[in-house]
């Protein structure tokens, strides 16, 4: 007997599916790929840091953040759950993902790293309304921002002083990496060992 692959998930069938889950679910190729959960508290102290500051500095503009909960369509029939996000359409209170994405933030987990840090950058990008892609490292204040600049490419940006800003000129707004990483604590680093010279290793 030949093995026979499920039928692809329409977007509504997957969240009609999603309501009746305890766990969230993406939608990838049409299927359901199953999130990872239990992060650790450094990732959701994080999440939650972006969500009030973000909350903060949109209050009357249009925009608003969402959490996990929410979604953005990065390919047609493809849902994906960012960390944090930033939606500038309509709000529907029934609808379940974004109307018009501005802005998606990835708080790096150990186990996702790699696919966070290139298959799914690589599908955020390929969203043409989608303005800020922030890519968030928990361990060290170190922080990627891809934005559309010139000629609509996406310019990259590398932030890695506490003392900085992310600039987010899309919307208007600038985000303090003292407030992201706010109660944060980086682990300690093994310092260069001095040899008899002087020099270090």
């Amino acid at each position: 007997m030949l093995d026979r692959r499920p039928e692809p998930m329409s977007v509504a069938a997957f969240f009609a599916w999603q309501e009746r889950q305890p766990e969230r679910y993406e939608l990838v190729d049409g299927v359901a790929v199953g999130m990872m959960a239990g992060a650790r508290n450094v990732h959701d102290d994080i999440v939650v840091n972006l969500v009030a500051a973000l909350k903060t500095r949109l209050r009357g503009s249009g925009c608003r953040p969402f959490t996990g909960d929410g979604s953005v369509e990065t390919l047609p029939g493809q849902i994906r759950r960012p960390d944090v996000g930033v939606d500038c359409g309509a709000r529907d209170p029934d609808a379940r993902r974004a109307a018009e994405p501005r802005l998606v933030a990835q708080v790096l987990s150990p186990s996702t790293r790699d696919f966070d840090a290139f298959a799914k950058l690589a599908e955020y990008k390929a969203v043409a309304g989608l303005e800020h892609i922030l890519r968030v490292e928990p361990n060290a204040a170190e922080i990627r921002l891809w934005s559309h600049g010139a000629n609509r490419a996406r310019e990259e940006t590398r932030l890695v002083d506490l003392d900085g800003n992310v600039a987010l000129p899309a919307l208007g707004i600038a985000l303090p990496l003292a407030e992201i990483y706010d109660g944060v604590s980086f682990p300690l680093r093994p310092r260069p060992v001095a040899d008899d010279t002087g020099s270090t290793a």
